[in-house]
């Protein structure tokens, strides 16, 4: 894994020292290696983890054998050996053995092409310096990022490129005003979604998508991979045991391509059904091999995952080591924020923060079950979707006065994912149709909450945007697919690229962790996706075909367990160890004093602390703001 950084300007290239100081700011992602060159109206600049062909003949940035292409990338390509071979069939020349050669060779035979030829997860620019054309470009499921910035200067457009936005916003070209559109969604969410980045100047690059950028021609995006369709177009199979084959089969190989590597390489363990189908497969895959696990556990026990994880990692006999994140490890929130781009207030981003530092004391690279939740409908989520449409009859008013009912009378547990805080999610949300519910399911402010918080100053320009409108183009996508599907692939396109990948990605790169995600490997996401909705969720039971493909491999106690998810115990540390840095960000930040009402927050804590309601992630996502606000 590495990061990238780069500047496109036609009339006056960057001073190479520009550059290197914004490649300096990804020493984390790349501690092994470092080098800025100009081509040029181009400069490109790389900090390498050398994972796979660790000789410095594999640094970057790299050119092919005729210096015209030359490309900087973060990544790593899974059928990278399949790849080369069938180029070297074809006449292509390689000095490495690196992957990174083999996209410069893949580009020189089908152009853009060559995307599709890919397996595995990556950002990369890659420059023509003949045609002069620069190519950005990004996975399909957006595992790796890549931040830009376009100016345009008389009839070209210069370009600013970096894997993460500290070090973007080290250009002089990046404007640091505050977006509104990314202050709703936030707020909304507590993540920004990829169409919106903090900063009014920046954007980000899809997933599955690549920017080409020609002299005096505006920048133009494209798209490479349709997902969708796979949705659209199901396939069909003699029994679902056939299919669960298949699912093994998919995942078997995609561990195997993703178990390769020339450093240590350990596994996160959490003890539900993906991360230990993940283990298991890598068990099986290189025997031989002593296997290393780890997971992270809390001392408030409705949250710790410790016990189930220990117990898989008994049955599959590998090297498994725990560690315990307790409230004192949680008031180093501001250092564990300096690893976020933008505003983040995922609970699981302390924990997962601790777990990369805790892995990467013994491996470089972590597998994880990230993905599978997505794939096979594991969330409550799609529960409450469930039965959204079973009541979807049912008055409105109904489910309003019951809602009303539920706050008045149930009393407030702070405990993980309680039942009184899922059943006043639910009702509030059956008030909508059901694509506004399945969004709502996961909202922390609505607007009406948002209007109460906000300054006057601020109220109209972040209330201009309703975050829903960034869902609705891909529910357009599936429209016409089961509700489950369309459940499915919005979540892909929003929860799991901005919240989960972003989460794993910056917290294991601030340790120089590599993780990969084998439920990611485009093939096993297109076969989930082309699945039938009922083999995923069969009743109420969640992952039905990756349980049944499981079946005869892990024993009845994990495939029954109920998913209990990473989240961390931040209602209960807001009343302890976090209360005090929570409140002096909240109330006393100069930038939180000019965008908020501070009788508003102050309510919010008051509620909290005397818990008649549980305003956790309320709070969580606003400490967090306040702290991004005042890193700025």
């Amino acid at each position: 894994m590495c990061g990238i950084t780069g500047s496109l300007n036609w009339q006056r290239p960057d001073p190479i020292s520009l550059i290197e100081g914004m490649t300096r700011r990804l020493a984390h992602r790349g501690p092994d290696a470092e080098q800025v060159l100009a081509v040029g109206p181009i400069v490109l600049g790389h900090r390498r983890l050398a994972v796979i062909d660790i000789d410095p003949s594999s640094n970057q940035p790299m050119h092919d054998h005729t210096k015209r292409f030359w490309i900087v990338y973060n990544g790593e390509i899974y059928n990278f050996k399949k790849l080369r071979l069938e180029l070297k069939q074809q006449g292509h020349q390689f000095k490495t053995h690196s992957d990174t050669e083999v996209i410069l060779e893949a580009y020189k035979r089908w152009g853009v092409h060559a995307l599709q030829h890919m397996v595995g997860m990556f950002a990369f620019a890659l420059w023509d310096s003949k045609e002069e054309c620069l190519l950005l470009a990004r996975d399909r499921m957006g595992e790796k990022p890549l931040y830009y910035t376009v100016q345009q200067e008389d009839n070209s457009y210069n370009l600013v490129f970096a894997s993460e936005l500290s070090a973007l916003r080290l250009h002089p070209t990046t404007n640091s005003s505050l977006n509104p559109k990314a202050i709703s969604q936030f707020l909304s969410l507590n993540y920004i979604l990829t169409d919106t980045a903090i900063l009014n100047s920046v954007q980000k690059l899809p997933p599955a998508h690549y920017l080409m950028l020609k002299r005096e021609r505006a920048p133009t995006l494209h798209s490479y991979w349709d997902l969708s369709a796979h949705f659209h177009q199901k396939r069909s199979w003699h029994s679902k045991e056939e299919a669960s084959l298949e699912l093994y089969a998919l995942l078997s190989e995609s561990v195997q391509q993703q178990s390769l590597s020339d450093v240590p390489l350990g596994a996160f363990l959490s003890g539900g059904i993906d991360s230990s189908s993940i283990v298991s497969a890598m068990k099986k895959n290189d025997s031989a091999k002593l296997t290393q696990t780890f997971s992270i556990g809390f001392n408030e026990k409705t949250y710790s995952e410790l016990a189930e994880s220990q117990q898989v990692a008994n049955f599959l006999e590998v090297e498994h080591h725990t560690q315990i994140v307790d409230g004192d490890k949680a008031e180093l929130l501001p250092t564990i924020l300096r690893s976020m781009d933008e505003p983040f207030a995922d609970s699981s981003l302390i924990p997962t923060y601790y777990l990369a530092k805790f892995a990467r004391e013994k491996v470089t690279v972590c597998l994880s079950g990230d993905g599978g939740d997505e794939l096979f409908a594991g969330y409550e989520t799609y529960t409450a979707d469930k039965l959204h449409q079973m009541l979807r009859f049912l008055p409105k008013k109904m489910f309003s006065r019951l809602a009303a009912m539920a706050e008045q009378y149930l009393p407030v547990t702070h405990q993980k994912v309680s039942f009184d805080y899922k059943l006043k999610q639910f009702l509030n949300g059956c008030v909508f149709d059901f694509q506004r519910a399945h969004y709502f399911w996961r909202t922390i402010f609505n607007d009406q909450e948002k209007r109460l918080i906000l300054n006057p100053d601020y109220q109209q320009a972040v209330l201009a945007f309703d975050p829903f409108d960034s869902f609705k183009p891909f529910y357009q996508a599936v429209q016409g697919c089961h509700p489950l599907d369309q459940a499915a692939y919005v979540d892909m396109k929003t929860w799991l690229v901005d919240d989960i990948l972003v989460k794993v990605d910056r917290t294991t790169m601030a340790h120089s962790l590599e993780a990969r995600a084998p439920f990611l490997d485009h093939r096993l996401v297109e076969f989930a996706a082309s699945l039938p909705v009922h083999w995923k969720m069969s009743g109420f039971q969640k992952k039905h075909i990756l349980k049944l493909s499981q079946k005869e491999i892990l024993p009845k106690t994990i495939l029954s367990r109920s998913k209990k998810g990473f989240n961390a115990p931040i209602s209960h540390w807001f009343c302890g160890k976090l209360q005090k840095i929570g409140q002096e960000v909240t109330l006393d930040t100069p930038l939180m004093q000019e965008w908020f009402h501070r009788p508003a927050i102050e309510k919010l804590w008051q509620e909290h602390l005397d818990h008649s309601r549980d305003h956790s992630l309320k709070l969580f996502g606003l400490t967090c703001l306040g702290l991004w606000m005042d890193k700025r």
